[in-house]
C-alpha cells in the first residue's frame, strides 16, 4: 500500500466485518516526541489471545474469497519500516483496537494520503455506521468529524447523498492538508 490511508481503510472495513457499529480513527502527531500515530478502535465482535496472533500471520484470513491476509502484517511493517510499532487489544464481545506507531520524520514513513477520500469511501459505502475521525496535534484535538453529528445537523439527508460525500472529503482533507 502506498500511502496510510490505504492502511486505515483496509483495518475500518474489517471492523465493519467484525459487526462493529462505532469505529474510531484516532490520528495524533507530536513534534517534540517526533511520532505519528494510528489508533482504530471498534465496538465488533473482538478477537481472543489465538486470533489476536494469527491476524499478524500474512498467510491467515477469515475471507473466504482468499487465502491470505495482507492487510494488518503490511501495516505493521509500514511502522516497523520507519521505527515504530504496531500493537492490538482485544476482547471478545468487546471490540478491537489497533494502534500503528511511526517515527514521523522517519524517511520511510509513508504519507497519510488522500484520508478525505477514506472516510468518504467508508460513510458512503457504509452510513448505518457510526464513525469517528479524530486528528491532535501536540496534544491538542485539532479536528473531529462525528457521523452522529453530522447525522443530527442533516436532518434526515441520508450521509451517502452525493453533496455530503463531497463534503465530507473537502472538509476532511483541509483540515488534515498539513499531516504529510
Amino acid at each position: 500500500m502506498e500511502d496510510l490511508s490505504l492502511h486505515i481503510l483496509d483495518v475500518a472495513e474489517n471492523s465493519i466485518d467484525a459487526g462493529a457499529g462505532l469505529i474510531v480513527i484516532a490520528l495524533s502527531e507530536n513534534d517534540k516526541e517526533d511520532s505519528f500515530s494510528i489508533r482504530i478502535t471498534d465496538d465488533g465482535k473482538g478477537m481472543d489471545e489465538e486470533m489476536i496472533k494469527k491476524v499478524l500471520d500474512p498467510f491467515f484470513t477469515t475471507k473466504t474469497v482468499r487465502r491470505f491476509g495482507l492487510g494488518i502484517p503490511l501495516l505493521e511493517q509500514s511502522c516497523r519500516e520507519s521505527g515504530g510499532g504496531l500493537s492490538i487489544e482485544s476482547a471478545e464481545g468487546k471490540g478491537t483496537a489497533i494502534t500503528a506507531e511511526f517515527r514521523k520524520g522517519h524517511i520511510d514513513r509513508k504519507p497519510l494520503g488522500d484520508m478525505g477520500a477514506t472516510m468518504m469511501t467508508l460513510i458512503g459505502g457504509h452510513p448505518e455506521i457510526d464513525f469517528e475521525l479524530r486528528y491532535e496535534k501536540n496534544g491538542d484535538t485539532d479536528f473531529i468529524l462525528s457521523t452522529r453529528e453530522l447525522r443530527m445537523e442533516l436532518d434526515g439527508v441520508p450521509l451517502n447523498e452525493p453533496a455530503v460525500l463531497k463534503y465530507i472529503k473537502e472538509n476532511v482533507n483541509e483540515a488534515l492538508q498539513e499531516v504529510y
